[in-house]
């Protein structure tokens, strides 16, 4: 697995998520209520907590409560750092459950785009946006793109800047959050 995805300010987060699909997941699990460089840098601190790979069979083994602690750490790896620290146990668990533990079994060897949404609306902690965003995501930035990802993915198919699936650098960061900013003046 590798991308063009960078924008956390830091290397070696950014490569954390082009090289690792669970960090890519957890990122984007944790992208809710909280900035979103901060979201995506928190695999990597999470991991560095850990002191070993990031790995789902590992994290579903741990206790909901010993992974919630380290969410809660300083710095705090969300704003919600017990509620997200349950949810990523919850999709450590899913994923050991229903894809031996490994993440990028979500996304390969779908046939079109409503399986795949299918099977990221099954995981915890992800709606309907935030799908649509993964799957802009796993198309702009990864090369995953069954049929139908566009229609699957809405607005954020689109070019400009309007998630995560458009962040290559910090300055994409800045565009997004220019973007919105005006779109939140408008209402």
């Amino acid at each position: 697995m590798s991308s063009s995805l960078r924008f956390t300010g830091n290397r070696d987060a950014d490569d954390l998520l082009n090289n690792n699909p669970l960090a890519l997941l957890i990122g984007m699990l944790l992208d809710q209520q909280f900035p979103i460089e901060r979201a995506f840098l928190a695999p990597l601190l999470l991991q560095e907590r850990l002191g070993k790979p990031l790995n789902a069979t590992h994290l579903a083994t741990m206790s909901p409560d010993s992974l919630a602690d380290l969410f809660a750490e300083k710095p705090a790896l969300h704003r919600f750092p017990k509620s997200m620290g349950a949810r990523t146990h919850s999709l450590c668990l899913y994923l050991v459950d229903e894809y031996a533990g490994d993440p990028v079994q979500v996304w390969t060897e779908v046939s079109d785009a409503s399986t795949l949404r299918d099977r990221l609306l099954a995981l915890p902690g992800f709606g309907q946006k935030k799908v649509a965003i993964f799957i802009a995501l796993l198309a702009k930035r990864f090369g995953v793109v069954p049929q139908g990802w566009e229609s699957e993915s809405g607005i954020y198919s689109t070019s400009g800047f309007h998630s995560v699936a458009d962040l290559d650098s910090p300055e994409a960061l800045m565009h997004l959050r220019e973007q919105r900013s005006a779109a939140r003046r408008k209402k």
